[in-house]
């Protein structure tokens, strides 16, 4: 018999802005066996980070976390100034100290309704290869952004260091990443979790399509289906909505900004549920 309970996501949950907080007190899970999958962007500042996921720990019986961009950033207010790959192994550490799982560690399996299936968080970051209509190469494509004034924050507090830059520090994580799925046993189904969507396409509906160039990479675009996804998880696009590409359930789990989900119909919707059934 499966295990009880189910497995959440949710993804830009910018606790910064005060009303995103007021939504964070009331994330509760229906059960103590209840995961939550975590695709980036809780926060700008580190100390805000580890406050955030000290507390989704402390609700759910295991929290999985991706990093986003933000998490990324060396803000000028923020006390802790690591830039780059140093910042994201002190993020690590940080997660590690509070039981929070990472793209670091082994693989957990999720074993409730729906599974087994093994638990995958990404680092994948972005290359620039989703360019802006038109364009040919990363420098038009940035061009064609800069005169469109839809530039990503990332050009200014995402660091790539010790890399010459972001695209290098990004296919490096794709050539470390691709290794350890292929390591999974065949016979295992995965649940992909990133916060740049593995393939182009939820970038096609964004109102700047030259913002895709900071949404992902190609070299990601058959992932879903060689290492046998039963869905892929993310976030970053601020518009949460459920898709699929060759069969395979794509689910874009933001909660975003306050200005963005109060305009929207309904209420923000705070725990996406995966995997698992409804008590």
């Amino acid at each position: 018999m499966p295990g009880r309970g189910s497995l959440f996501a949710i993804s830009d949950l910018h606790v910064s802005y005060a009303d995103n907080r007021a939504l964070l007190d009331r994330l509760e899970p229906e059960s103590d066996d209840d995961w939550l999958l975590v695709a980036g962007d809780v926060a700008d500042l580190f100390e805000d980070v580890e406050r955030t996921l000290r507390l989704l720990r402390s609700r759910f019986g295991t929290v999985v976390w991706a990093p986003g961009n933000h998490e990324l950033w060396s803000h000028p207010h923020d006390p802790v100034q690591l830039r780059g790959e140093p910042r994201y192994r002190a993020l690590v550490r940080m997660c590690r100290d509070n039981g929070v799982v990472t793209p670091e560690d082994p693989y957990p399996v999720w074993t409730g309704a729906g599974g087994p299936v093994v638990v995958v968080p990404l680092f994948l970051l972005y290359d620039y290869s989703f360019r802006a209509p038109g364009t040919h190469t990363k420098e038009e494509s940035l061009r064609k952004a800069y005169d469109a004034g839809v530039v990503c924050t990332d050009e200014v507090l995402l660091h790539p260091d010790p890399y010459p830059d972001r695209e290098s520090w990004c296919w490096d994580r794709v050539a470390l990443t691709e290794r350890r799925l292929a390591a999974i046993d065949p016979a295992r189904p995965t649940l992909l979790l990133s916060h740049w969507p593995l393939v182009r396409q939820p970038t096609d509906v964004l109102w700047h399509p030259e913002f895709a160039q900071w949404c992902g990479t190609e070299r990601t675009a058959d992932w879903h289906v060689r290492f046998r996804a039963v869905a892929a998880v993310y976030g970053h696009l601020h518009i949460p909505r459920t898709t699929r590409y060759d069969g395979v359930h794509f689910q874009e789990v933001s909660l975003g900004y306050p200005r963005e989900w109060r305009r929207r119909a309904q209420p923000p919707r705070l725990l996406h549920r995966i995997l698992g059934e409804k008590r």
